[in-house]
């Protein structure tokens, strides 16, 4: 007899934008913890490209003792500027290269030869 695995879900707020006061069963990640972000794609009524809404998960509120999370929302992000890729933290744009020159092979830190 084959086990099955229960898929868990969270009922989850929405806030502002069309899904405003509207609560979803939202699939949980391997931690428990609902996706970061949420994006509603709809499809538009002239076979255009569809308009996509786009949440950003929010803690709905924090313990008074430990300050620990206790729960979640979603907030409308009408200005989502990820384009809906993961960013990787080796991806970041490098910072400028050091100018200043570097010392000699023969110089070790404390050498006072001048």
């Amino acid at each position: 007899m084959a086990e099955t695995e229960t898929v868990k879900t969270q009922d989850i707020p929405f806030e502002d934008g069309p899904m405003d006061g509207r609560v979803l069963p939202v699939l949980l990640g391997p931690t428990g913890h609902p996706p970061k972000t949420y994006r509603i794609p709809v499809p538009a009524p002239d076979d255009g490209p569809p308009t996509v809404y786009v949440y950003r998960r929010a803690p709905r509120g924090h313990s008074k003792r430990l300050g620990l999370v206790q729960g979640w929302k979603y907030v409308y992000d009408p200005d989502d500027t990820s384009g809906g890729r993961l960013r990787w933290p080796w991806s970041r744009p490098h910072a400028k290269p050091h100018t200043e020159p570097h010392a000699g092979a023969d110089d070790k830190p404390g050498d006072t030869r001048g």
